[in-house]
């Protein structure tokens, strides 16, 4: 079997499209969190940015994500370590950790549907900001994560 580009390269040296390819598309970097100010902890919620399409858990603007959500949170190979919150089963954060990319994920399995089959995506569950009342989105919180990731 041949190698693959992310096990032939640190992160760190993969060109912007070998860094894109890798992103699985689960969309759950696109759920809405909270940080608490005291502890740090973060809440997920269930409540996908405005831009994300849900059924496709792609951007719907990916080339102006930035300016128009100014808090999107641009992951890149010099910022890994700080999307400690991004789940276990995402791609960056499994070979950032030294693992090997899941087998359902798109690069081994050929499959881009079957993220959202093994229930890995947003699609089942995620709501749209857009559909969210601001004062009704502390009743979407679905996890706490701890500051130490």
């Amino acid at each position: 079997m041949r190698e693959r580009f992310w096990e032939r390269f640190d992160l760190e040296e993969l060109t912007p499209e070998e860094w894109e390819a890798l992103c699985d598309g689960c969309g759950q970097c696109c759920l809405l969190k909270f940080q608490d100010e005291e502890s740090g902890d973060l809440a997920v919620l269930n409540v996908a940015c405005g831009l994300l399409d849900i059924h496709g858990c792609r951007c719907g603007d990916y080339e102006n994500r930035f300016a128009k959500v100014p808090d999107c949170a641009q992951l890149t190979p010099a910022r890994i370590e700080e999307f400690r919150w991004l789940p276990k089963s995402c791609a960056y954060r499994r070979l950032a950790e030294g693992r090997k990319l899941a087998g359902w994920h798109p690069l081994i399995s050929g499959d881009p549907e079957r993220v959202h089959r093994k229930g890995i995506s947003v699609r089942s569950f995620a709501v749209s900001q857009s559909e969210v009342p601001e004062e009704e989105l502390e009743d979407h919180i679905i996890a706490i994560l701890p500051i130490d990731g």
